[in-house]
Formats: C-alpha cells, structure tokens, sequence
C-alpha cells in the first residue's frame, strides 16, 4: 500500500486531491499535516498530525520526522510556498517527491523571472514591468493608464492584486507591504480566463485538460474582483490555448516533469494572454475533473512511482460542457451545459407568459 503525506491537509486543494484518491480503485494510507490547528480538523486523512510552517527553521526536519514514524514513501504539497520548500530541500526528504526540475520551481514561483522568459520566447504575455521604487510606478502609470493591474510577484489566488487603482491607492499598497522590487505592474486584463492542467512524465506529455472560470466566487469582496476560489469552472477544447500552454512550458523546461498548471487571461481584444504557471501543484477544483471521469491525482500518483499509465486521449480526454457549480459550506455539483440551458429556456418561456 502507498503511504502518502498530503500537507496543507485542511485546505480546500488537498482535500479535493484526498478525495480523488478515495475515488481510485487503490488504497491509500494518508498522512495530513498542517500549520493550522484550526484547519487541520478539516482533513480527510486516515491520521492527522499539525506541523511547522514552511518558513519556519524546523519544518524539513519535522516532516522527515514524520516520514519515519509513518513510514511515509510519498509526499504531496499545494500550497505555493511549500511546494517550494519542499522543492529546495526535496533530496534531504525521506521519501519520493515528483516534481520539476528545481530551477523551473524556482522560475515559474517568480511571476517576473517567468514573464521575462515567456517575452523572451514569444509566448503571448500582458507587458509587465517590475516596480523598484515610486518612478517605476508613475512609468507604469503613464505606460498603462486606468486599464493597470498590479500584483506581488509570488503567491497565488491574485496575492496582492489591485484592479485599476489611483497612483496613491497602489503606492500605499507596496509600501505597506515593504513590497518595492516584490510587485510588478501590467495591462489589465479581462475577467475571461481559462486553466490547462497537465502532467509530464520525463518530457512527455501525459494528460492535459482545459477548463475556463466562468466566475470568481466572492470577487465583490476582492479589490482586484480577484479571490483565486473559482465559482463555477466549465471544461472546454481549444486547439489554440493547447499550442500556447505547450509553448510557454517548453520555454522554461526543455524537459518536463510534474504538474504544470496553465493560466491564461483574455485581453480587451479577446487574445489570451499567459499569465502564470502554477507550479508542482494542481489547480483547486480539480476534484472537478475525477467527478468527470478523469483522476489526475490517481495518474500522478502511479507516475511518482514509476508505474505505467494508459490513457485513450490523453489531451482534453473530457469533452467541452461540463459545470463545475461550487460554493461556500455547499457541495459542489457537476452540471452539463443542457441542463442548465433547459432551466433557463424554461424560465425565459415562463416569465415571458406573464
């Protein structure tokens, strides 16, 4: 039996990737760990244990105390900061990681340092300028304008973001976060966005699947409209972003291996734009994606032990139409375009009798 350790165990991303793997037909020991006493009660695990942040001096050490006393041979992270973490310590781990190669972890974590080599490769990218102090900001003003979208270099769920703020409003947001030369500044975008998710095994390309959001859940309660919890996700097939998301990973990585998540933003002219890849992680709602008949978890998993994995279509294997409906303190619900099209039609007619 495969004994996993799932950190961050509370939260929302390992919770789906827990349940994903209670959908195989596999068993599975799980270990989840979290920094959070509150949260942790939240996991789906077999056993619990809480653990040190990621930045804290002891968190290795206390995971590797983990792995021999549960005899752990596999570990899994989705949150940003421990993927990197883990990352840059992972040959003083004891037990199996599966990830990319350190320098793609360390580049695609920088949302500068990956816009420089998109830019570089001809990857279609929303111009961005690095903000070091206030004269870089007033260029970005004047580049820009109104139609600014400004952020912090790392973190996810639009760390930092604001949308279209006064030359003040974004000043006194850097400078309370001690953020000059830790955010950039870009055109604004549209709220159109879509996800490729893909796994790579040594350079080849497993399974990839698209998905657009439709919505963010909460974006009235974000300045930026930004909150990085996806309200509904609908999947879809589009050659053109297939050709984009393979680019923009070939441009960091020759030979990939691990999970590259894609994200890429409409601009106003309706072109997608790359915007990040989330890095060694999968997207939040990818339980989504098993619900449809495809378990990333479980394909990831038989790779990280080098077992062989047989696939019919491995590229957008689900076809376009399926909702991914989601909400707070609500189960989330797989809904086919029909249904929701019969619903409204029905609504319309109704409404229209009057």
């Amino acid at each position: 039996m495969k004994r996993i350790l799932v950190t961050a165990a509370g939260g929302a991303p390992a919770i789906n990737f827990v349940r994903s793997l209670r959908d195989s037909q596999e068993e599975f020991f799980l270990l989840g760990v979290d920094a959070n006493k509150y949260t942790i009660h939240r996991a789906e695990t077999n056993e619990i244990e809480l653990c040190p942040k990621a930045n804290e001096d002891d968190y290795i050490d206390y995971l590797n105390y983990l792995i021999e006393k549960y005899e752990i041979n596999f570990i899994h992270a989705q949150p940003d900061i421990e993927v990197g973490m883990i990352s840059d310590n992972r040959e003083k781990l004891k037990c199996k990681t599966f990830l990319p190669d350190k320098n793609t972890v360390r580049v695609l974590r920088n949302k500068f340092l990956s816009y420089q080599a998109w830019k570089e490769a001809g990857v279609p990218v929303p111009e961005t300028i690095i903000l070091h102090n206030e004269s870089d900001l007033e260029k970005a003003f004047d580049l820009f304008g109104e139609n600014i979208w400004v952020r912090e270099i790392e973190g996810a769920a639009g760390k930092g973001s604001l949308s279209s703020p006064s030359f003040n409003e974004a000043k006194n947001k850097i400078i309370d976060s001690n953020g000059w030369g830790r955010f950039t500044a870009a055109e604004k975008l549209t709220p159109k966005s879509v996800t490729w998710m893909s796994i790579y095994y040594k350079g080849e390309l497993i399974v990839a699947q698209g998905r657009e959001r439709l919505y963010w859940e909460h974006g009235n309660r974000a300045q930026s409209g930004v909150t990085g919890i996806t309200g509904t996700g609908r999947t879809i097939q589009d050659n053109s972003l297939i050709d984009i998301s393979k680019q923009s990973i070939l441009a960091i990585d020759s030979k990939p291996h691990g999970i590259f998540s894609v994200d890429m933003t409409y601009d106003l002219k309706n072109n997608p734009k790359l915007t990040e890849i989330n890095i060694g992680k999968f997207f939040t709602t990818h339980y989504f994606f098993t619900q449809a008949g495809l378990n990333f978890p479980e394909i990831f998993v038989k790779l990280a032990f080098d077992e062989e994995v047989e696939m019919r279509e491995n590229i957008d294997p689900i076809k376009e139409g399926y909702n991914w409906i989601r909400g707070m303190d609500v189960h989330p619900k797989l809904v086919k375009d029909d249904l929701i099209t019969r619903y409204l039609d029905k609504f319309k007619k109704q409404r229209a009798s009057l």
